[in-house]
């Protein structure tokens, strides 16, 4: 990351102006909100990204990737967009050139830009030297998404859901001589489908950000390929015409779908996920039942901490740190790199206190280059320990610089305790 300075906004834009036949009484909306979706599948044969032994080119699309934006305004002129993708990850000339045009473009400023990839293996390899073009293509289109998304704010409310899938299960099996990447139905997972629902005055359905924390990796063929969060997006679109499906994944870097290897298992996954989606807005509608409405203002911050290298000759990486928090009622935090499990169960235990913050927890946000291993894993080895590139102390680290953060966005109203998750 370019900035590792502060970069803090606390509802420093003055509220809505009151025009000529106005009531000078009448509040602004509590939220606007504006989606956006657009193809980004390449129209020429790319190398793939997620498995080195693929050395052919995409041979063809078996499902368009796409890319969403959701922006956010508070009644203070606060921002924020979250941008979505089908691809590997968030490579860091990606985020900083997309970064660069929106705040030159539409001046959003860059902490206040939260980009996710879903971490399918059936997307571009952009960043190689060959992808050149479609690398610049994409900065373009993101960049522009951006700005439809904000071209489209209008008054929405927002609340706050879940519900919970089963797919995704544990990959790290103890052995006598270690751990191997094995189907583990006693290791630690995080079932939660966190739901963000955007609807108009009028209540009628606009758009859903959801979650889940699993490796987005059913398949490894030579086809373009959203995977099962692509499919969860495509299903729960073609049930509710009009409304934009976006999805956010979360800390799933020792998770897999099982049982997977097979395209009707990317569509079955798909369908129960976006079942999920269902169950969570159906609950929160028809019983009021764990419903929680967001207010606000909204408030946002990125910054970095530095995770020392195991190798004496790399210099420390400056990790992203992110909090967008609406209010008293829901905090999203968004991690970069791929992210084990341990981080998003131990993050909700100590951040989720009566009448606070629900706590969301994403990964794969902002950055991407190595895994993110807990000190458990570590110690035990296997797979997600050696593709960490960082010593012990980078969970204590990373972990600290949440709750520093999380601490700075605390000052807001207090609210009456509605506890949820």
């Amino acid at each position: 990351m370019k900035n590792t300075a502060v970069c803090l906004l606390l509802a420093l834009i003055p509220a809505f102006p009151v025009h000529a036949g106005e009531d000078p009484n009448k509040q602004a909306p509590e939220w606007k909100a504006g989606a956006a979706s657009t193809i980004i599948t390449p129209k020429r044969p790319l190398r793939m990204a997620g498995y080195g032994g693929r050395k052919d080119p995409a041979e063809g699309t078996e499902q368009e990737l796409f890319a969403k934006a959701l922006a956010i305004e508070d009644r203070e002129g606060n921002r924020v967009v979250i941008l979505t993708m089908d691809l590997i990850g968030v490579i860091e000339r990606l985020r900083t050139a997309v970064a660069e045009q929106v705040q030159k473009k539409y001046q959003l400023p860059p902490q206040a830009l939260l980009m996710n990839a879903s971490h399918t293996h059936c997307g571009p390899a952009y960043g190689r030297d060959e992808a050149k073009d479609y690398f610049d293509s994409v900065t373009g289109t993101l960049g522009g998404l951006v700005g439809q998304a904000l071209k489209r704010l209008e008054p929405t409310s927002l609340s706050y859901c879940y519900a919970r899938c089963g797919f995704a299960m544990n990959r790290r099996t103890p052995t006598k001589t270690g751990y191997r990447s094995h189907p583990n139905p006693a290791g630690p997972v995080d079932h939660t489908v966190p739901v963000l629902r955007v609807d108009a005055p009028n209540g009628e359905l606009r758009a859903v950000l959801f979650g889940y924390a699993c490796h987005n990796t059913n398949m490894g063929f030579l086809r373009w390929l959203g995977d099962y969060a692509g499919y969860a997006q495509e299903y729960f679109e073609k049930d509710h015409p009009g409304v934009t499906a976006l999805f956010m994944t979360g800390c799933g870097a020792d998770q897999n779908p099982y049982p997977r290897s097979e395209l009707e298992y990317a569509q079955k996954h798909g369908r129960s996920l976006a079942t999920a989606v269902e169950a969570a807005l159906e609950v929160n509608q028809k019983t009021l039942l764990h419903q929680r409405p967001l207010d606000g203002p909204l408030r946002f911050v990125l910054e970095t901490v530095a995770l020392e290298s195991v190798k004496p000759d790399r210099p420390d990486f400056p990790y992203p740190v992110q909090i967008v928090r609406f209010g008293n009622d829901l905090s999203i935090i968004a991690l970069g790199n791929e992210v084990v499990v341990d981080y998003s169960l131990r993050l909700k235990r100590e951040l989720t206190k009566p009448g606070g913050p629900a706590i969301w927890v994403a990964g794969y946000s902002n950055v991407y280059d190595d895994y993110i291993a807990s000190k458990r894993v570590l110690d035990e080895g296997g797979y997600e320990a050696k593709c960490c590139p960082w010593k012990p102390t980078l969970e204590e680290r990373i972990v600290s610089k949440v709750h520093e953060l999380y601490r700075r966005l605390g000052a807001t109203a207090n609210k009456e305790s509605r506890p949820l998750n």
